[in-house]
């Protein structure tokens, strides 16, 4: 049996150069190693990545800041002739930039390995070269996952073992705006959508909830993002919402303020989920019984392999999964559908939010997660 033949019916275990200037495009091994870059007969693992700048449509709003681009960096690790995509996106909170996560990936050296099937042991190496990173190492885990699935010739959702035909509806993002924004927001995605994710925290929530009901019914799930100050003005406000046809509320107060939140969640009508105050595995027991769910983002738990573990934890406590995204393109927002058939509600919307992406991956189909049928995450470079 060929190798390559070998390798797709092989089951998965368990479930560069100097940083230059801005940041500027860098393969690992091209230019210093012999081709193809081999050690005792095997070839290597290559990593590249090169910076790249997310363009939003609109202003993109929440209750902390506004912006209308998002920092970004694309990766790719090459090895037996494919290549597998991933991808770093950095809004301000995460409190990474472009330099940051080139200085990382100049520390990642992959030629350790023997193969990418070393997932564990791989990523946990990736893991140990700093405290933080996140979205860094996120990006090195997806390009890593996509790998391995087209070596196996088998989507993510497969050699998980999901059913792609219980992936949920995705939400679309209407952020914080005047109410003639909001209005042309809402029209342009209300038919083309069964949910809508609304931002507030300000002191505007009451007239972007009820502008948006001048357009459309669907339900609505608001994010209030660390907004909201005052605990029982918050838990009045989650009453009102739920007579608009809320259905779930994210992080209405500030992180810090964990038994705010736990007071808030156990009187409130609607499921209370953690997004800030979630960020990778280890934090799950800290918030147990403050929050009903949690939003799990790849750029926060630094990627799939983390992500996996985050759901099947959570779920095991008896709290209920989101899945969400930062604004990405489709390579980091189709990673994260992978894991949709597993959750409860999902936010993956962050590849419509932008101008420039430069995949094709995930789809959604009235209002409906559809994921690719190909090895790997299945996307396609544009």
């Amino acid at each position: 049996m060929k190798r390559r033949e070998f390798l797709k019916t092989t089951a998965v275990a368990g479930a560069g150069a100097a940083l230059l200037g801005a940041c500027a495009p860098v393969r690992r091994g091209d230019d210093t190693l012999p081709k193809p870059y081999r050690v005792g007969g095997r070839e290597r693992m290559r990593l590249s990545w090169e910076p790249y700048e997310l363009q939003l449509q609109h202003t993109f709003t929440v209750a902390s800041y506004s912006r209308t681009t998002t920092p970004d960096v694309q990766v790719e690790i090459s090895y037996d002739g494919f290549t597998g995509y991933g991808e770093a996106s950095m809004p301000p909170y995460l409190g990474q930039t472009v330099e940051s996560v080139c200085a990382f990936l100049q520390k990642v050296d992959l030629s350790r390995f023997a193969d990418p099937f070393q997932l564990e042991d791989i990523l946990a190496y990736v893991d140990s070269l700093s405290p933080g990173d996140t979205a860094a190492k996120a990006a090195v885990d997806i390009a890593l996952h996509d790998l391995v699935g087209k070596l196996l010739g088998q989507p993510w959702w497969r050699l998980w073992g999901l059913d792609p035909a219980k992936a949920p509806d995705t939400t679309f993002t209407i952020g914080i705006d005047t109410p003639e924004v909001v209005r042309e927001k809402t029209r342009e995605c209300a038919d083309r959508f069964n949910i809508l994710k609304v931002k507030v925290g300000l002191d505007n929530d009451e007239e972007m909830i009820r502008t948006i009901r001048e357009i459309t019914d669907l339900p609505i799930a608001v994010d209030a993002n660390q907004g909201w100050t005052d605990r029982q003005k918050a838990l009045d406000e989650i009453f009102w919402l739920k007579e608009q046809g809320v259905v779930m509320v994210e992080q209405p107060m500030s992180r810090d303020r964990l038994d705010d939140n736990a007071w808030i969640t156990e009187r409130s009508p609607l499921p209370i989920f953690a997004d800030e105050a979630i960020q990778r595995l280890t934090d799950i027991p800290s918030i147990k019984g403050a929050y009903t769910g949690i939003n799990i983002k790849l750029m926060k738990c630094t990627g799939m392999r983390e992500a996996w573990k985050m759901a099947n934890y959570a779920r095991a406590e008896g709290m209920r999964v989101m899945v969400g995204c930062m604004t990405e393109t489709s390579c980091a927002v189709t990673a994260a559908a992978h894991l949709s058939p597993l959750v409860d509600f999902a936010d993956l919307d962050g590849n419509l939010l932008i101008s420039n992406d430069r995949f094709r991956g995930m789809t959604v189909e009235a209002g409906r997660i559809t994921l690719p049928d190909a090895p790997g995450l299945g996307l396609v470079k544009l």
